[in-house]
C-alpha cells in the first residue's frame, strides 16, 4: 500500500533548458531518488503569511504544507482520473473529534493530545484561540473569510482547558464547520509569535511573513523569493498519516515553454497548475490531471466606479461583444465549461451557470448607440502575466471590441502585483478575472464577488437588494423552502446589472512524471503531504 492509498484511506474516515534552472544543477533529478520531489510552478510565492495584507494566491500553499487546521476535508474520486477534496465529509486534523449544541450554536473541539509544534511545544486551545483571534482580527481577506462561517469575533472563541476549545455562533449556519477546513483558519504557535510581536505589530505579521511557526507536515527549510520554496517533513506530524517525501523543492519558472521542457524530459516531477495548451498536448505523454474547478469563473471585470462601466448599456454591450466560442478554444483549449448562451429564465441554483448572453455583434452596437458613449471610448484592458488563459482572451476581447468603438490597450501586470491592483486597491477599470468560491455554494461566491467592499468583488459592484439576498442567505440551510427563490433572484440581477461577465469555468491542469498521489483542491495550490514517488 503506497502512502498515497494511507493518507486517502484515513481522510475516508470521517472522525528552454535546465542551464537556467541552478537547483537543478545542485539536485539533479535522477540523484533524487524517493526522498525529495522537484515541483515547478509559474507563480511566485510572496509571502508566508496567508493573513498578511497583499498575499498572492501562490502563497496559500504555505498554509496548507506548513500549518494545521482544527478540521480538513476528505477526499473522493475524480471521474476524470486522480482524487479531489470531497466536500460534503470533514475530516479530523488538529482535533481528534468535535461535537455541536443541539441548537447549532456552540462547536466544541478535542485537541490531539500528541500535537507538538516544530520546537517541540505542545499545541493548546490557548494556541488555537490566539490564532482564531488573530484571523477575525487583522482585516481584510482572513477576517472576512471568517466571517462567511459566522466567525467575527474574538469573544466567540474560548480555550476551555488545554485540549478543549468552543466555538460559539450568532446563529447556526451550514458554512461554519466547513470554513474551518479552509487554509485561512491555521494554527499558529502563540509562544514564538508573541515573542516576535511588538506594540506596533501585535500580531507578529513582519515575523511570520518570513519565519513560519507551525505544527504541520512540513517546514520551510528555504524561501528565496522568486526562485523557490524548499519544504522539509516534520517527522513529528500528528496532524495525518507521514508523507512519503522527506523534502520538496516548489521552483518557481515562469515561463510555461520551460515547465514543459522540464517536465517532458522527467528532470521535475510535477508541473503545477499548466496552460490549457500544455495540458492538451501532454496528456498522451504524461499523466495530466485536469479537473473542473468548482464554483469557479474566469470572466471579464467591468469596474463600476469608472465612469464607462456606470452606464448599464455599456455593460451590455460589451457582454454582447466578448468572442465566447474564440476565448474558450484559444484560452482553454474547450477545457472546463462554457458559460454562455444559456437561457434567460433560471429554473433551478445551479453555479456557475451560462448565461443568456452569446457573441452579436449587432447587439453590442445597438446598445453602445443608446449608452452615454455612443461614439465609443479608450480604456486599458488589464490581465496578469501569472495567469496564461488572460492573454490570448484579452487580444481576442481588444479586437472585438474594436468593432464596436472601444479601444482597449492591454495592460499586463506582473502576477505579484496583481491581487495588490486588482483586489485590494481595486483600481483597475476593465480587467479580466478569475475567482473560485472555497465553500460548495452559491451564496458564499456572492459574498466574495458581489458584495461591496469585499476581496473578490473587483469590479466594486453594490446593489442593495444583492447586499440584502447574500445575508439572508449566507448562513442558511439549502432545504430551507426561502433559500432557492431567494438564490435564483440573486442571479436574475447580476446577470442583468452584469458587474461581471462570465466566460468559462476552468479546469485546473497538472502533469506528473515520476510522481503519484496528487490530490485536487479547492484552494487551487499544491497540497505536497500526499504526494511521493512513482
Amino acid at each position: 500500500m503506497t502512502d498515497h492509498t494511507t493518507r486517502r484511506n484515513f481522510l475516508k474516515m470521517g472522525a528552454a533548458g535546465a542551464s537556467v534552472l541552478p537547483f537543478l544543477r545542485a539536485m539533479p533529478a535522477a540523484a533524487q531518488g524517493s526522498d525529495t520531489l522537484v515541483v515547478v510552478n509559474g507563480q511566485t510565492v510572496n509571502s508566508l503569511d496567508l493573513h498578511r495584507t497583499g498575499t498572492n494566491r501562490a502563497s496559500y500553499q504555505v498554509s496548507v504544507n506548513c500549518y494545521d487546521r482544527l478540521v480538513s476535508f476528505g477526499t473522493k474520486d475524480v471521474p476524470s482520473g486522480g482524487l479531489s477534496y470531497d466536500y460534503e465529509t470533514i475530516v479530523p486534523e488538529l482535533a481528534e473529534s468535535w461535537s455541536t449544541s443541539d441548537d447549532g450554536l456552540t462547536i466544541t473541539f478535542k485537541i490531539k493530545p500528541a500535537a507538538t509544534f516544530w520546537d517541540g511545544s505542545k499545541v493548546t486551545a490557548d494556541d488555537v484561540k490566539w490564532s482564531f483571534d488573530r484571523a477575525v482580527s487583522v482585516g481584510g481577506f482572513p477576517t472576512v473569510q471568517m466571517k462567511a462561517g459566522g466567525l467575527e469575533r474574538p469573544d466567540q472563541f474560548t480555550a476551555v482547558d488545554a485540549e478543549t476549545f468552543t466555538v460559539t455562533l450568532d446563529r447556526p449556519s451550514k458554512l461554519a464547520l466547513p470554513d474551518l477546513a479552509v487554509p485561512v483558519p491555521f494554527i499558529i504557535n502563540s509562544a514564538v509569535a508573541k515573542a516576535n510581536a511588538t506594540t506596533d505589530d501585535p500580531w507578529a505579521m513582519e515575523y511570520l511573513h518570513t519565519t513560519p511557526a507551525g505544527s504541520g507536515a512540513y517546514k520551510v527549510l528555504r524561501w528565496t523569493p522568486g526562485e523557490q520554496l524548499v519544504y522539509e517533513r516534520n517527522d513529528d506530524w500528528a496532524g495525518g498519516p507521514m508523507p512519503a517525501i522527506k523534502r520538496v523543492v516548489v521552483r518557481e519558472v515562469p515561463s510555461p515553454a520551460t515547465r514543459r521542457a522540464l517536465i517532458e524530459r522527467g528532470d521535475v516531477q510535477v508541473s503545477f497548475d499548466i496552460p490549457d495548451k500544455d495540458a492538451a498536448e501532454l496528456a498522451d505523454k504524461l499523466t495530466v490531471y485536469s479537473t473542473p474547478v468548482e464554483n469557479c469563473i474566469n470572466c471579464v471585470c467591468l469596474n463600476t466606479n469608472f465612469e464607462p462601466f456606470q452606464d448599464a448599456n455599456v455593460r451590455k454591450a460589451l457582454a454582447y461583444a466578448v468572442p465566447y466560442e474564440a476565448i474558450f478554444e484559444a484560452s482553454a483549449y474547450k477545457r472546463g465549461a462554457p458559460l454562455w448562451g444559456g437561457e434567460a429564465e433560471i429554473t433551478d441554483t445551479a453555479w456557475p451557470r451560462k448565461t443568456q448572453y452569446a457573441t452579436d455583434l449587432d447587439m453590442a452596437r445597438a446598445y453602445m448607440a443608446k449608452s452615454g458613449f455612443p461614439d465609443g471610448f479608450e480604456v486599458p484592458l488589464s490581465i496578469s502575466t501569472d495567469l496564461a488563459w488572460m492573454e490570448p482572451a484579452a487580444l481576442l476581447i481588444q479586437e472585438s471590441l474594436g468593432k464596436i468603438g472601444i479601444t482597449a490597450e492591454i495592460d499586463k501586470i506582473p502576477g505579484a502585483n496583481w491581487r495588490t491592483a486588482a483586489l485590494v486597491e481595486k483600481r483597475l477599470d476593465l480587467h479580466l478575472d478569475n475567482f473560485g468560491g472555497w465553500l460548495n455554494t452559491p451564496d458564499y461566491y456572492f459574498f466574495w464577488a458581489y458584495q461591496h467592499g469585499h476581496l473578490f468583488n473587483s469590479s466594486n459592484y453594490l446593489n442593495p437588494e444583492v447586499e440584502e439576498l447574500v445575508n439572508a442567505t449566507l448562513h442558511m440551510q439549502m432545504d430551507d423552502p426561502e433559500y432557492a427563490p431567494k438564490i435564483k433572484r440573486m442571479f436574475e440581477i447580476v446577470l442583468e446589472d452584469l458587474p461581471r461577465i462570465p466566460l468559462y469555468q476552468p479546469a485546473l491542469n497538472v502533469a506528473v512524471n515520476g510522481a503519484e498521489g496528487y490530490e485536487f483542491w479547492f484552494h487551487r495550490q499544491l497540497d505536497v503531504r500526499p504526494l511521493a514517488a512513482g
